[in-house]
């Protein structure tokens, strides 16, 4: 599998992205302070042009998502990465499982947040959130 799939009708992206295709954003948890010192944030700081000091929105090819300012800051982050997708249709965005790691949130608490993302067509979760919405 490259990058994306369909699995039951979902767009899925894969858990293993280690390069990006044409027009492909790579979606990463970071902090809002863009310290990108670890994980997703760290492999997007040093293979796809993250900026250090960016922790929301697009840079180079790929889209900080700020998760460890607390669940009701992510959830509106989601909400404004969602209408960031929407108005770029020509950018295909592969959103990893986003704050499930350092920023200790589960699965089940973070996918809900990502219903709407997931009707774009645009936009490929990680299977473990396309299972859970």
């Amino acid at each position: 599998m490259g990058n994306t799939c369909i699995v039951n009708g979902r767009r899925v992206a894969s858990d293993r992205i280690s390069t990006l295709g044409n027009n492909e954003i790579f979606v990463f948890g970071s902090n809002i302070q863009g310290m990108h010192g670890g994980g997703a944030a760290r492999f997007a700081y040093n293979n796809f042009g993250a900026e250090w000091g960016v922790g929301e929105g697009l840079t180079g090819r790929t889209y900080a998502l700020p998760t460890m300012e607390g669940y009701e800051s992510m959830k509106q982050a989601v909400g404004r990465f969602t209408e960031c997708a929407r108005q770029h249709p020509e950018l295909t965005f592969l959103v990893t499982a986003i704050g499930c790691g350092i920023a200790g949130y589960t699965p089940r608490e973070v996918a809900p947040l990502f219903k709407e993302a997931l009707k774009l067509e645009n936009v490929f979760l990680p299977q473990i959130f396309v299972d859970i919405i």
